[in-house]
């Protein structure tokens, strides 16, 4: 790749966002190069992209160190407003994301907070939950407690058992699940046991419950593999962080996501990290041989598009709901099997919508 050669598309400017928070001295003169020579309106789309992508922060403390040691430092000040601007936004965030989580403590219910806090330093774009506690319960203390408006729910929310409410002053949404996860609902061990395998974690001087490492990759799996077919920057970042601390208890992973059906999914969705991180580093994440032996496709079918790192849904995802739908019926879990295999139902219901009016609200 020529070092002047500018980011005229999203997959240039992705390229560049990653080689900022996977590498960012590997290649260092032409990655300065680069980054020196991007008109105005080629930044605002590396910022908006970090955003899309949740690695503002590390992106831009990335950007902000490689202008520093360039000298430019009207850069420097405009990474600065950026990271400063994220931050606050985080902080504001945050202290509501507490708030909620100690008015359920205080009424004696379980709250974990999954997905958001696992991109720190940077942050979710809403906030997301989870309990075991009753819909009602949860509606009627969100309502009274914070004067929450609940927000229209979708077939797929419905099925999928989530709530999203909306708080004065608090421009992030709250997605809650309650009892459930999965597209169409149809975990219900696995979101089960997630208070009880949850572990408190200090972020900003402030504790909350998150899910044990392998939950976390579960959950990751579920949303990215099972749902929404591409992947953001920050799980790249995040999983492969997860990795190589060396955490990962990967027997009671594959124990787990067994039980759930979704191995096969959890192994691939490994295996395309690993692949994306070895792109941009040069490096593999060390993984055991039975994760990558059960992965179904790798990092060779990714690709970039509308602003995410994506995978094919046919023929590779639709493998992997084929697999879970088999495993679901062959333990015989008929209700999740049933809810599955409303999913085909749904998504094409979204595509129709899409096509006809240019939104699948109401129904995805």
């Amino acid at each position: 790749m020529p070092n002047s050669r500018l980011p005229d598309t999203i997959s240039d400017t992705m390229d560049i966002l990653s080689r900022l928070v996977l590498s960012p001295v590997a290649g260092l003169s032409s990655l300065i190069t680069r980054l020196q020579q991007m008109s105005t309106a080629q930044l605002d789309e590396l910022v908006s992209l970090a955003h899309a992508n949740h690695v503002v922060v590390r992106g831009m403390e990335a950007y902000r160190s490689l202008m520093l040691q360039a000298n430019d430092l009207e850069q420097v000040r405009r990474a600065d407003e950026v990271i400063a601007a994220e931050r606050a936004r985080i902080a504001h965030a945050t202290a509501y994301l507490q708030a909620i989580c100690a008015a359920f403590s205080e009424a004696g219910l379980d709250v974990t907070v999954i997905k958001t806090l696992d991109h720190w330093p940077d942050f979710g774009s809403d906030m997301d939950l989870y309990t075991n506690a009753a819909p009602d319960v949860v509606l009627a203390l969100m309502q009274r407690q914070f004067e929450a408006t609940i927000v229209s729910r979708s077939w797929g929310d419905r099925l999928a058992g989530k709530w999203n409410f909306e708080i004065p002053g608090l421009p992030e949404s709250v997605e809650i699940h309650m009892c459930r996860l999965g597209q169409t609902g149809e975990h219900l061990t696995l979101a089960e046991n997630i208070p009880a395998r949850s572990r408190a974690v200090e972020f900003d001087r402030k504790r909350f419950r998150v899910p044990s490492p392998s939950d976390r990759i579960m959950i990751s799996t579920l949303q990215r593999m099972y749902r929404h077919f591409y992947f953001r920057l920050c799980d790249i970042v995040d999983s492969a962080g997860l990795v190589a601390s060396g955490v990962l208890d990967y027997e009671d992973l594959r124990r787990s996501a067994q039980q759930s059906g979704i191995w096969e999914g959890v192994a691939t969705y490994l295996v395309l990290v690993s692949d994306y991180v070895w792109k941009y580093t040069g490096s593999h994440l060390v993984l055991p041989a039975f994760v990558r032996d059960a992965a179904r496709f790798d990092g060779k079918v990714m690709y970039c598009g509308k602003s995410f790192l994506r995978v094919p849904i046919v023929p590779q995802s639709a493998e992997l709901y084929r697999l879970q739908l088999l495993d679901t019926f062959r333990k015989g879990e008929i209700s999740s099997g049933a809810r599955l295999g409303l999913l085909p139902w749904l998504a094409t219901a979204a595509a129709i919508g899409h096509k006809i009016t240019g939104s699948d609200k109401g129904i995805w």
